[in-house]
């Protein structure tokens, strides 16, 4: 749940409003009521925010239900055997948190939904460079340099992902749990995967409850790396803790580090996992088209609605989009615009009996769930492995409520999530654009930014996306709100050889930098049996097997640098002071990628620095011979991205300020 500060005295008749309105009247869209349990007006310190003026914030719940009848539910996995109401719909209910103008003169009219990544948000982070997750944000420090607010958005988040529990002001959503016809509970395979780095681990928590703690019904087994073949624990060698856990013995032993462990066991009380893409729809459909008639306090002149995420609720998206979610109940567009940053080629576990939405691939973990699975692109094509046609926007094409759609992903897609089939043809061709769809390749970008080697070898990559993404909002609102064309698609493409497959470190580019290991560890294009029941969203085979890697893997090839080529080139990259890249090993676990991080190897400042250690690439002296140079350099890569839309005046000014202060030649 969400936290529940005091309620601001100058608004606490507005919440009385709010709570009896919502509790009395059924609303459209399915949003049954909204209790909103918490209202400062204005928020932030009162701190003012351009033309957008003041804020104000709105926290509380919002209940739903959906018609397991409409065709356009049918598709939620269990929706059948979920307990009804007395109208025969399936409820459920959300946190929803607003962030908007306090004047509604100064509101864009636009909705910003940001769906938030295991609960937590991720907009205010990325757009107004605020520091950390930030939930819950009071004080004007909490939302940066305020870039979201002075565009005027009405900032919304709700819950959707099943596995999130309450705390720390997490969005959580509460769904019921199937059933079989008879009322007994729905018992079936599971898989937990424990994945044990540096820090050590004493217990393994399942996500689903055991329905017996029979051992000989369960089945526990180790290994270092993904392709090793794993080994059986003994039943010996670990207990239950209970029906939510377990643990090695003698009790007291650690999950050993630098290992894999997954563990199958009979698994009860799924959850109806597939409402929270009905809550996402639900809660914007509601904002966007609220009753004509009706007095609501929240009712405001929205004329368009745009997501924002990033990795994980992305590859939501990826099935928002698949599963028809688009459309409301009404049958009207929902989102007009659909900006994913990393969601890579891939769908997410979420519409599955015994579903793990937290579950995300990587080439070292989770390979044994179904995210990688056919369609991998918004194109509808033929795939002549499966033999079907699909793609994530066949449903809204038929209907039309398609969204315009950026995808914009880093170099970590390619390696650890093997993302170039997200563009490419059933016979490993370059795809185009469709009308309604750009795509643009952050170049040598990792997945998520960070400093210092953690669990890797090398210190991380710490570059962000931050101002392009600033840049391309514009561009989407320019797009959807005044048919404004975008920048073109900006892509690594394997007819220009800037996409090529990894068979060697020079097919690749990337040079041989002394104390840089480079193996070529990516995640292979794998397909798996789960079952015959698969297609249903229930899966009878656990541990999957594996049927063969019949997807082409391809990454962006780099320059003797080792920055990518293609795609765009911040100004940290285009005048660079390192090689930095997408991926990175682990430290341990027999040279596995390094997860989500990448890596930047610092150039040597001298020549003479650089010959002694053999490093290949020119150092920092050679290529800068003064500040000036430097300065001038950054500042013509930093204009050509403004001249591309690519980046905005107050991010240019930015990269000159910072450019001056630094003391690159010494």
């Amino acid at each position: 749940m969400m936290p529940r500060n005091p309620v601001n005295r100058t608004t606490g008749s507005l919440l009385a409003i709010l709570t009896v309105l919502f509790c009395s009247t059924p609303l459209q869209a399915r949003i049954t009521r909204v209790e909103i349990s918490r209202v400062e007006s204005p928020t932030f310190e009162g701190a003012e925010f351009g033309g957008a003026g003041k804020y104000e914030k709105l926290a509380g719940r919002a209940f739903g239900e959906v018609d397991p009848a409409d065709p356009r539910n049918a598709l939620i996995v269990d929706i059948k055997l979920a307990p009804k109401n007395d109208r025969g719909m399936v409820e459920y209910s959300t946190d929803v948190y607003i962030l908007r103008p306090v004047d509604p003169a100064k509101r864009n009219h636009r909705v910003f939904f940001d769906i938030n990544n295991r609960g937590g948000s991720r907009a205010i982070e990325t757009f107004n460079d605020a520091k950390g997750g930030i939930n819950d944000p009071s004080k004007a420090a909490d939302v940066g340099n305020g870039f979201l607010m002075r565009q005027g958005y009405t900032i919304v988040w709700c819950g959707w992902d099943t596995t999130v529990t309450a705390g720390a002001g997490r969005f959580t959503i509460a769904v019921p749990v199937a059933k079989n016809a008879d009322g007994s509970d729905i018992v079936g395979p599971s898989l937990e995967e424990f994945v044990i780095d540096d820090e050590p681990m004493m217990k393994g928590s399942l996500t689903y409850p055991a329905a017996s703690l029979d051992k000989s019904k369960a089945n526990l087994t180790m290994r270092v790396r993904y392709e090793d073949k794993p080994s059986v624990v003994p039943a010996t060698e670990w207990d239950y803790i209970d029906a939510k856990a377990i643990r090695l013995l003698p009790a007291g032993t650690p999950f050993r580090a630098g290992t894999l462990y997954e563990f199958v066991y009979p698994a009860s009380k799924p959850l109806v996992a597939g409402l929270g893409l009905a809550a996402i729809r639900d809660v914007a459909a509601f904002l966007l088209h609220p009753d004509k008639n009706e007095q609501n306090p929240l009712r405001d002149d929205l004329r368009f609605a745009y997501s924002f995420c990033v990795s994980q609720p992305c590859r939501t998206m990826h099935d928002f989009l698949r599963l028809g979610f688009n459309e409301d109940e009404q049958g009207r567009r929902v989102f007009n615009g659909i900006l994913n940053w990393i969601g890579g080629g891939s769908g997410i576990f979420l519409n599955y009996r015994f579903a793990q939405p937290g579950r995300t691939h990587r080439q070292h973990i989770a390979r044994w769930y179904p995210e990688y699975q056919f369609p991998f692109t918004n194109e509808i094509i033929f795939d002549p492995v499966t033999g079907k046609t699909d793609g994530w926007l066949r449903r809204c094409l038929k209907s039309h409520t398609c969204p315009n759609i950026f995808e914009i992903n880093s170099e970590n897609e390619y390696w650890a999530k093997a993302g170039s089939v997200f563009q490419l043809d059933g016979s490993g061709k370059d795809l185009g654009d469709l009308p309604n769809v750009r795509s643009y390749f952050m170049a040598s970008l990792p997945h998520m930014s960070a400093s210092g080697p953690g669990i890797c070898q090398q210190p991380r990559n710490p570059l962000t996306p931050n101002p392009v993404l600033r840049a391309l909002l514009i561009a989407l609102d320019e797009w959807v709100s005044g048919d404004k064309e975008p920048p073109p698609s900006r892509m690594a493409r394997r007819a220009d050889g800037t996409l090529v497959a990894p068979t060697s470190q020079s097919a690749v580019g990337f040079p041989a930098i002394p104390g840089v290991k480079y193996n070529g560890r990516l995640h292979t294009g794998d397909r798996f049996d789960f079952g015959l029941h698969f297609d249903d969203g229930i899966l009878t085979v656990l541990p999957p097997v594996l049927l063969g890697t019949p997807y082409p893997v391809l990454v962006p090839k780099t320059d003797a640098d080792g920055n990518d080529l293609a795609g765009i080139r911040l100004p940290e990259v285009a005048v660079p002071l390192a090689t930095y890249s997408g991926w990175g090993l682990r430290a341990n676990a027999g040279d596995e990628g390094c997860d989500a991080a990448g890596q930047m190897i610092a150039f040597q400042p001298t020549k003479s620095a650089r010959e002694a250690t053999g490093d290949p690439r020119p150092s920092i002296q050679e290529r800068y011979p003064n500040q000036e140079s430097y300065v001038a350099k950054i500042e013509a890569a930093a204009e050509e991205l403004r001249r591309q839309r690519l980046l905005l005046d107050e991010d240019v000014q930015r990269y000159l300020e910072n450019a001056k202060k630094s003391s690159v030649v010494k």
